[in-house]
């Protein structure tokens, strides 16, 4: 790969900037919405004691598990240092006493008790710590999974979908491994440390103060090697979740990547990002992977000096062979679990660094909650009525009025970033049972003030009405549940046919499925399918054409009593033999609707009560198709072909 071509991967992918390893925080995209492309860089870490704090949280939900939990692991610690320290009269009965052989044989039974009850403790505590840290992390991903629900769609689209996707597999997985294993060995280690020292310093002062003394120098070096260690592995999970982002985009786009014959650019691009996770990891790697021989270096430096001590005071000071035996047993039990401890570094950092990235999407602002005395829509005897609560003085008048539809804009201005301005002053009305069309150029605008409307994004200055109240007076998931979208990108979920098409409106009968259907003249091609309404779709839908999807789509709007409906490039995806098809069932679908159709086909939207002509973020015609005609302006360019969409 040639220079040039590094450096724009480079730059397009920022990872020239080692320390960047956090979420674009920026205020949204200049492009306005679509699918994320960039990664999601990450940041230093912010507050260590905090992400352990809140991790421990979620365990602490099992707080009598977490005391049995303990217990055993007290009773494993004692019985292995009590097996232990019984070696020395066994030892010293044997060379100073000449002891007998039943005494030998007693002794030993009461060491294989005390092991026995420190294997059936050590047992429990695995157990216990495996359904602990299982019931967190089931709670982690809820939560995490509930407050991606909640984000609003600018954390969409402006985040990679791929590296958001990661937070709850390579992420929580590495929490999960320090949960299942790490955390037992820290608190079994820490406990083994401060028994076995007590041990040694009753057991001679002079070879403890040694072992003691060897310990600053054991940490001194782990923690040399894990300050390294740490900044790596979070460069690791951050490279991680960009690879990951890069393939989910390139299987997705696969057909445009084949279509432009991209294949040998993408595998490029893969393999850059493929080697800058490979340095990343072989130096998060090494470093976790060093701690353990440096550790055990050490330990055998401490062991040795240790022995050699004690063999000389055995010789002048008459310390027995039992106690010289069981201390430098001890000193090597003393060693194992901090080497034990350091080489769980890696993985505990790896689950740190996972584990902020998880909370750094938890601790995201979520969309506005609605205020109390926020209009509600409900439903009664078939029809849609706006309740309005006692304290809201606005609105009272409208209590119990019937939902009809009226959507009016007054001069909204909006971006999607603060420099760059998309709609300006724009004002428009529908009223009930209207059809607004809105043509005009790429990037002028038009899904812009759908998404307005839907309360995707708030508004900075101007208002928008539906029947007289304020949109962002209504709550948020009655005014959804009330404007019904087809949007140009089709998604299907995993399921049947029937289950997408009621996705529109859970409540739906078969019917009324089939209704729908009819009405989106999706009706006869569902029953050529293999099980006809109950066959089961996967993958969005890759069993179905383009314009099958589609007309799921519709019909999944069609369901829905949403008197509100936008058409967002709805036929699109549709050849125009099959749009012919639709269109008096669209016809039906719009007649009791607001309806505000985005189209680039014109012919689509000649019946509509009002056009609005976009440029650039303004409306620079507007009426119907006859009077735009004799304007003779960019309208008539468009239809009669003299000018393009460009």
């Amino acid at each position: 790969m040639d220079k040039d071509r590094i450096e724009r991967l480079e730059k397009k992918y920022k990872r020239n900037a080692p320390d960047a390893q956090n979420f674009h925080k920026g205020p949204g995209p200049a492009r306005g919405p679509g699918r994320g492309r960039g990664p999601m860089t990450v940041s230093k870490p912010q507050d260590v004691g905090k992400t352990i704090a809140r991790l421990f949280a979620y365990i602490g939900k099992d707080k009598w598990k977490l005391v049995v939990f303990l217990t055993c692991i007290v009773i494993y610690t004692l019985a292995n240092l009590a097996g232990s320290y019984m070696l020395r009269p066994v030892i010293n009965n044997l060379v100073y006493e000449d002891g007998s052989r039943t005494t030998l044989f007693n002794s030993l039974v009461r060491m294989g008790c005390i092991y026995a009850v420190g294997i059936v403790a050590q047992y429990l505590q695995s157990r216990i710590i495996i359904s602990v840290s299982q019931n967190a992390l089931k709670k982690l991903r809820n939560d995490l999974f509930a407050k991606i629900e909640k984000l609003p769609v600018r954390f969409y689209d402006t985040n990679n979908h791929g590296d958001i996707m990661s937070r709850f597999t390579n992420d929580v997985d590495a929490v999960g491994e320090m949960l299942n294993n790490t955390i037992n060995q820290l608190i079994s280690g820490t406990i083994n440390i401060v028994g076995t020292l007590s041990l040694m310093l009753y057991t001679n002062l002079y070879l403890a103060v040694i072992t003691v003394v060897m310990a600053p120098f054991m940490i001194m070096a782990g923690r040399a090697v894990a300050k390294r260690s740490r900044k790596y592995y979070k460069q690791q999970q951050a490279a991680l979740g960009t690879l990951n982002g890069y393939i989910e985009e390139m299987v997705t786009g696969q057909k445009v990547v084949k279509v432009f014959c991209h294949e040998e650019i993408a595998g490029e691009e893969f393999a850059y990002l493929n080697d800058d996770l490979c340095n990343k990891q072989i130096n998060a790697q090494f470093f976790g992977g060093i701690m353990g021989p440096v550790m055990g270096n050490l330990s055998q430096v401490s062991y040795s000096l240790t022995a050699c001590i004690g063999g000389i005071l055995c010789v002048i000071k008459g310390f027995d062979l039992g106690g010289l035996t069981i201390f430098v047993n001890y000193s090597r039990q003393f060693s194992r679990p901090i080497n034990e401890i350091s080489m769980q570094v890696n993985t505990i950092f790896s689950a740190l660094a996972g584990a902020e990235r998880v909370f750094d999407v938890m601790d995201r602002e979520p969309e506005t909650v609605d205020a109390e005395d926020a209009v509600a829509i409900v439903e009664k005897d078939g029809k849609k009525y706006y309740q309005v609560p006692a304290s809201n003085k606005t609105y009272v008048n409208l209590d119990g009025t019937e939902v009809k539809g009226a959507v009016t804009v007054e001069h909204v201005t909006f971006g999607y970033n603060p420099d760059k301005t998309i709609l300006k002053d724009i004002s428009l009305y529908a009223k009930p049972g209207q059809k607004i069309a809105f043509v005009g150029s790429t990037g002028a605008g038009k899904t812009t003030i759908t998404n307005l409307i839907n309360r995707f994004y708030d508004i900075e200055e101007g208002k928008i009405y539906i029947d007289g109240i304020e949109i962002k007076d209504i709550r948020r998931n009655d005014l959804r549940e009330n404007v019904a979208m087809v949007l140009q990108d089709t998604h299907l979920f995993t399921g049947t046919v029937k289950e997408n098409i009621r996705y529109g409106r859970l409540d739906a009968t078969d019917e009324e499925v089939e209704s729908a259907a009819r009405m989106a003249s999706a009706h006869s091609f569902i029953m050529r399918l293999e099980h006809g309404y109950d066959t089961m779709l996967e993958g969005d839908g890759a069993n179905l054409s383009q314009g099958q999807r589609q007309l799921l789509n519709i019909a999944r709007a069609a369901i829905s009593k949403a008197p509100i409906l936008i058409l967002d490039e709805a036929t699109s995806s549709v050849d125009t033999r099959t749009e012919k098809h639709i269109e008096h069932g669209m016809d039906r679908l719009m007649a009791s609707r607001t309806t505000l159709v985005i189209a680039h086909r014109l012919s689509t939207v000649r019946n509509a009560n009002a056009i609005m002509v976009l440029e650039n973020g303004e409306i620079i015609e507007r009426g119907d198709h006859d009077d735009l005609l004799a304007l003779r302006g960019r309208y008539y360019g468009l239809y009669t072909g003299l000018s393009e969409l460009d």
